[in-house]
């Protein structure tokens, strides 16, 4: 693997077939290409890491689009009412290779409120040869207006289990094993961002020692918690043993661990016993992410284990959120585990 090129762009999508989870998306710009109802303005809404740019990309691609014709703007950068003021007037001037010319403008709640009215009129009457593509993470920001004159299209989060099959596959071409937990565990630290995990698998891939990357190899180059610590507070709680519980914490605080990242990761596994008691004909479904001791663990937690149950994942999903708020990001683990053992 070449150290200079970055995972994320190496293996970057190129067309609509590689794009993986949004083929919500793909069908309509596909269908709109083969009639020739190619929208003027196309805002692509979603959270980061998701390929926003890279749907943008494949798109204008798609539609004849040059590279000498089309043009990426960063309006985090480019935010003012002069730099809206330039691109009105270089949408006027025709194409130099392809039938359009497009404006891929990036992170478009970022500009000014001059800026935005300046964009807006444009929008309103392109000229025939321009397509402008917006991207933001930010929806919630842009003008009713701007929404109003855009055919909008909101990117999924990729599911875990595609963030896991990917990462596998990527490492894979790299000449480079994953197990399947470990893949799992990167797939819960990306949070819902192709380009997060493939950056998190490219450092487990530099930083290991071999061509092998287990769990526990993952959580010490990532932050995450090591398997053992994980298993230690499930068992304290099968057992009501709170002490053990607090120790379990104590453990992954004092080995710096992402404590936000190491309850996700609690969350994952109280799931899971919660869909095994719930859905037994799915045992195999339910469990294929995780490593074959955890499979075990998992399958007596779900026979025994009466209080990892869905009041506890409720209560858990409910102190993660809090986990990245508090001043002790500990804490909302520790309320949960203490109300829990104490009923």
């Amino acid at each position: 693997m070449s150290n200079t090129t970055a995972l994320y762009r190496k293996y970057r999508p190129s067309n609509f077939t590689e794009v993986k989870d949004q083929d919500h998306i793909v069908s309509v710009l596909e269908g709109a290409i083969k009639k020739g109802e190619i929208p003027h303005a196309i805002l692509f809404s979603g959270t980061r890491g998701t390929g926003k740019t890279t749907l943008a990309r494949i798109f204008a691609q798609a539609i004849g689009t040059k590279d000498l014709d089309l043009y990426e703007i960063d309006a985090a950068s480019n935010r003012g009412i002069d730099d809206v003021r330039e691109l009105k007037e270089a949408v006027h001037t025709m194409p130099y290779e392809s039938e359009h010319k497009v404006y891929i403008i990036d992170e478009v709640h970022m500009l000014t409120k001059e800026a935005f009215n300046a964009l807006l009129k444009t929008l309103e009457e392109p000229p025939a040869h321009v397509v402008f593509i917006l991207a933001t993470t930010e929806e919630e920001k842009l003008l009713d207006t701007i929404l109003s004159r855009c055919q909008v299209f909101r990117m999924h989060s990729p599911s875990r289990a595609v963030l896991s099959s990917m990462v596998t596959e990527v490492a894979k071409k790299e000449g480079f094993t994953l197990e399947a937990d470990a893949a799992e565990l990167i797939a819960i630290a990306a949070d819902g961002s192709f380009r997060d995990a493939l950056g998190v698998t490219q450092k487990v891939i530099m930083a290991s020692g071999d061509k092998i990357g287990d769990i526990d190899e993952v959580a010490g180059i990532i932050g995450a918690p090591k398997l053992q610590t994980v298993l230690a507070l499930l068992d304290a709680i099968n057992d009501k043993n709170k002490e053990a519980a607090l120790e379990a914490v104590a453990m992954a605080v004092s080995a710096n661990v992402d404590m936000k990242l190491f309850m996700r990761v609690i969350l994952e596994h109280v799931r899971a016993v919660m869909l095994l008691r719930n859905m037994p004909n799915k045992q195999e479904e339910i469990l294929s992410a995780f490593g074959t001791d955890t499979k075990v663990k998992l399958t007596e937690y779900a026979k025994s284990a009466k209080d990892i149950n869905s009041k506890l994942l409720l209560s858990l999903l409910g102190a993660t959120d809090l986990a990245s708020r508090s001043p002790i990001p500990q804490a909302p683990l520790e309320i949960v585990i203490v109300d829990t053992l104490s009923e």
